[in-house]
């Protein structure tokens, strides 16, 4: 995925993050990155997901804010990762960060509504990018948008967190742990089923 930037080792860190969330089975699409290969209970989903915190019109506005901040780009991108479901289930859970959530959201829809005559949703991409512009990048800060710079700082750290913490999302970094063997590979030794040969190189 390009243009994120994440390193490596704050993957590893923010993993920790997933792990309570990684039991939930309520998910649709958000998988947890380090769920056992093979477990039926891991694969099992639900054919919708259910919101646990926002309402259906906040969560819509919460999955296209994260698939504004990392797209499918030619690559899955948070709408695949279902990062969106993520993010429900973290602030469901965590009533520290609920407040700043809902009035987040609610800032973003009443700055489209001023400037664009329209809820965030109901913008064109054109629209909802340039709104956005000046909350994520500093240089194009615009006095007045305290609020909504310190939402949209909140808002990209959880759709980064869901989306490198799941499996499609992990897989984008090219993990070297994640290169597997579908079943375990043919001994290349045909013609020495005993391996001989290798207790001969031993001893030498």
């Amino acid at each position: 995925m390009a243009g994120q930037g994440i390193r490596r080792r704050e993957v590893l860190r923010i993993l920790g993050t997933a792990a309570a969330a990684a039991q939930f089975p309520g998910f649709s699409k958000w998988r947890f990155a380090c769920g056992h290969i093979g477990n039926a209970e891991l694969q099992s989903k639900p054919a919708v997901y259910r919101p646990q915190f926002f309402t259906p019109a906040e969560y819509a506005l919460v999955e296209r804010l994260a698939e504004m901040i990392i797209p499918s780009d030619g690559t899955p991108g948070a709408k695949e990762a279902g990062v969106a479901e993520f993010i429900d289930f973290m602030v469901a859970n965590d009533p520290a960060v609920q407040y700043a959530f809902r009035m987040g959201l609610a800032w973003v829809n009443a700055q489209a509504e001023q400037t664009g005559g329209k809820r965030f949703g109901e913008l064109t991409p054109e629209q909802q990018a340039s709104l956005l512009e000046p909350l994520g990048f500093k240089d194009k800060a615009r006095p007045g948008q305290e609020t909504g710079r310190r939402f949209f700082r909140v808002m990209r750290e959880y759709t980064v967190t869901g989306f490198y913490t799941s499996e499609i999302g992990y897989k984008e970094l090219d993990n070297p742990a994640l290169r597997f063997y579908a079943e375990s590979p043919e001994c290349p030794h045909h013609d020495d089923p005993e391996h001989a040969h290798v207790a001969q190189v031993g001893s030498g």
